[in-house]
């Protein structure tokens, strides 16, 4: 009976994390596909002022540094959301990996569980005739 319950946790937690890696990935491609409709968004960041309320307590030799860092940033923003969809194929192998490992570890956790109940078994119950000759050895 416990074999059956410990098996049916396994499953039940390879299911949801099988359910878990695969929202994951529709995500993560999803968002990745769409980065590069993004495109020209990054160029309007040297407009950007600081808000009115805040411009007294920040020194404009901050504000201008930070508006100048900000706009060289922009061409290397730019060039990343462009690149960006080409890492769909990339995402759906590591997506794959991981949930491989994962599966791994959920199978060894469950064949681990067998084991322990397996020996809990063995000591709880002396009158089998296995647990004498181990007891003997």
């Amino acid at each position: 009976m416990f074999y059956a319950i410990s098996w049916l946790v396994i499953v039940a937690l390879l299911a949801l994390w099988s359910l878990t890696a695969w929202a994951l990935h529709a995500l993560a491609v999803w968002t990745v596909s769409t980065a590069g409709a993004l495109s020209g968004t990054a160029s309007g960041v040297g407009a950007l002022t600081l808000p009115p309320w805040l411009a007294p307590w920040v020194p404009p030799e901050i504000a201008s540094s930070m508006t100048a860092l900000l706009s060289a940033l922009g061409p290397v923003v730019e060039g990343l959301l462009q690149v960006t969809p080409a890492l769909a194929g990339g995402l759906t192998v590591a997506t794959w990996v991981l949930w491989g490992l994962g599966s791994l570890l959920l199978v060894l956790l469950g064949g681990g569980l067998h084991l322990l109940i397996a020996l809990w078994r063995r000591r709880s119950d002396p009158g089998q005739p296995g647990s004498r000759a181990l007891a003997a050895g």
